[in-house]
C-alpha cells in the first residue's frame, strides 16, 4: 500500500536542515569509501580471473564459480552474529575491526598458489567481511529519521557502481605494474594493491567514526538534541510495528519475504559483478579484437556509470513521493527482462547497452529496498533483521557464480544460466507486490500496520 506523504509535507528548521547537511557530509562518504574498498575486495577475483589468476591456477569454470561463491558461506554464517555484536559494541569499533581483518586476508591472496588456497582464502575473506555491509546500512540509518533515509542509503549506494567505474580500470592498472613493484604476477599484485588500503582505512575508522548523534563532536548541541529527539519520536511512534527482541525479527513474515527479494537482486548484481569481466574477454575472441588491461577495465566500468546516475535519479524521486512499491518492483522487472536480451544482442556494443540496462535497475532498487527493514524493526531486532535479510539473499552470492559456472561448462555457453539470472529477479518482483498487496510490509516513509496473512 502506497500512503506515503512527501518528505516536505512538514517544515524544516535550520537546525534539522544543518544536521541533515551535516550527517550527509561527514559521515556518507567516509562510510561509502569503506563500502567501495569492501566491495572491491570481494570482486577483485573477478578482475583476476581473466588476467593470469584462471590459467596460472588451472581453475576450470565451475572451480572458479566455487571459489568465488565460497565467500558468502562463511559471511552468511556469521552475518547476524556479527551484527548483534556491532548493536553490543558500537558501529565504530565493530566496522573498524571487521575492515582490519578482512584486510589482512584480503593481501594474503598476493600468494595463493593454488585452487585449494584460493578457496581457502575467499572463505575466510568473508568470514572476516561478515556483518559489514547490514552494520553500515543499519549505522547510517540510525543517524536519520525515516524522511531522510532513502536520501542517505543512496547516497552511501553510490559507492558499489562507482566501485566499479574506478575500481575496473584501477585493477587494470594495477596488473600492468607487476614489472615494477615487487616482481609479483600483474593479478597477485593487484590483489596486494586494493587489500592493503582496507587495513589503512579500517584504523582510521576508529578514530573517526561516532555511534550516535549525542557522540558526535562535529555537530552543535542544538543538532544533537533535534537528532537524539527526532529518532526517539520515531521509534516511539512505531506502536505494533516496533519490534525489539530477536524473535521478533527471526519471526516475521515480512523480514523472511524481503529477504527473499532480496535474494534476486544479488542474484543478478554478483552474476555481473563476477562473470562480466569474462565475458568482455569473450568479445575478443568472437570480433576479433584485442583490448589491453586498462581498456577491458574501461568496458567493464561503462555499464556503470549510467547505473550510478540512475541510482541517484530514482532514489531522488523515492525521497519525494516516498517509496513506493513500483521503486522496488518495476526495476526488478527491467533487470529480469533485459538480462536474456543480452544473449541476442547480436554485437559487443549492444551487449554492453543491454547489460548497462540491467545495472541500472539493479542499483535503482537497492537503497530503495533497503529503506524498508527499519521502517518496522528497531533495537537488537534491527540488527539482526537487516543481517537476517542480507544474509539470506547473500546466499545468491554463493549460487550465482557457482549455478552459473556449472550450467556454463555443462552447456558451453550462458544462455541459460542469463535466462535464470532473469527468473530470479522476475520473482522478486511478484513477491514484492504480493507482499504489498497482503499489507505485511512497509514501502513508504511511514509504516503501515501490519495484517495477519
Amino acid at each position: 500500500m502506497d500512503t506515503s506523504t512527501a518528505t516536505g509535507a512538514t517544515p524544516v528548521t535550520a537546525v534539522e536542515k544543518s544536521a541533515i547537511r551535516k550527517v550527509a557530509m561527514r559521515l556518507v562518504p567516509f562510510v561509502a569509501l569503506m563500502f567501495f574498498i569492501n566491495y572491491l575486495d570481494r570482486t577483485a577475483i573477478g578482475f583476476a580471473a581473466p588476467n593470469g589468476m584462471n590459467s596460472d591456477l588451472a581453475l576450470t569454470a565451475a572451480q572458479f564459480g566455487f571459489a568465488s561463491g565460497i565467500f558468502f558461506l562463511g559471511y552468511i554464517v556469521l552475518e547476524v552474529p556479527s551484527n548483534i555484536a556491532l548493536h553490543k559494541f558500537g558501529a565504530r569499533r565493530w566496522l573498524a575491526r571487521i575492515m582490519v581483518t578482512w584486510g589482512i586476508v584480503a593481501v594474503l591472496f598476493t600468494w595463493v598458489q593454488n585452487y585449494t588456497q584460493l578457496a581457502t582464502l575467499r572463505f575466510l575473506l568473508g568470514v572476516a567481511e561478515a556483518g559489514f555491509f547490514p552494520g553500515a546500512v543499519l549505522f547510517l540509518s540510525l543517524w536519520v529519521p525515516v524522511r531522510y533515509r532513502t536520501r542517505i542509503l543512496a547516497l552511501f549506494y553510490l559507492a558499489q557502481p562507482l566501485t566499479t567505474v574506478v575500481g575496473a580500470p584501477l585493477a587494470g592498472w594495477l596488473i600492468q605494474q607487476h614489472d615494477v613493484f615487487f616482481g609479483l604476477e600483474g593479478w597477485r599484485f593487484m590483489f596486494l594493491g586494493v587489500g592493503a588500503p582496507a587495513i589503512i582505512v579500517g584504523v582510521i575508522a576508529w578514530f573517526y567514526l561516532a555511534d550516535s548523534p549525542k557522540d558526535a563532536k562535529w555537530l552543535t548541541k542544538e543538532e544533537q538534541d533535534w537528532l537524539t529527539t527526532a529518532l526517539s519520536k520515531e521509534d516511539a511512534g512505531k506502536g505494533p510495528q516496533k519490534h525489539h527482541g530477536l524473535k521478533a525479527a527471526f519471526g516475521s513474515g515480512r523480514v523472511w519475504m524481503l529477504s527473499l527479494i532480496y535474494f534476486g537482486f544479488i542474484y543478478g548484481l554478483y552474476t555481473l559483478a563476477f562473470f562480466l569481466p569474462t565475458i568482455i574477454s569473450g568479445f575478443q575472441e568472437s570480433a576479433g579484437v584485442t583490448f589491453g588491461l586498462i581498456e577491458r577495465g574501461l568496458i567493464t566500468a561503462i555499464p556503470y556509470v549510467p547505473a550510478a546516475i540512475v541510482l541517484y535519479l530514482w532514489s531522488r524521486d523515492a525521497t519525494k513521493r516516498g517509496v513506493k512499491t513500483w521503486h522496488i518492483s518495476i526495476p526488478a522487472v527491467v533487470g529480469a527482462v533485459s538480462i536474456p536480451l543480452a544473449l541476442y544482442a547480436g554485437s559487443p556494443a549492444a551487449t554492453i547497452a543491454v547489460i548497462t540496462v540491467t545495472a541500472c535497475a539493479i542499483f535503482a532498487a537497492l537503497p530503495n529496498f533497503w529503506s524498508v527493514p527499519t521502517q518496522f524493526l528497531s533495537g537488537a531486532a534491527a540488527a539482526a533483521g537487516v543481517a537476517l535479510i542480507n544474509t539470506v539473499g547473500n546466499i545468491a552470492g554463493f549460487a550465482a557464480p557457482y549455478i552459473t559456472g556449472a550450467i556454463h561448462d555443462a552447456t558451453g555457453a550462458y544462455t541459460v544460466p542469463m535466462f535464470v539470472v532473469g527468473g530470479f529477479m522476475l520473482l522478486s518482483a511478484i513477491l514484492m507486490v504480493v507482499l504489498d498487496r497482503r499489507g505485511r510490509t512497509a514501502t513508504t516513509a511511514a509504516p503501515l500496520e501490519e495484517k495477519s496473512a
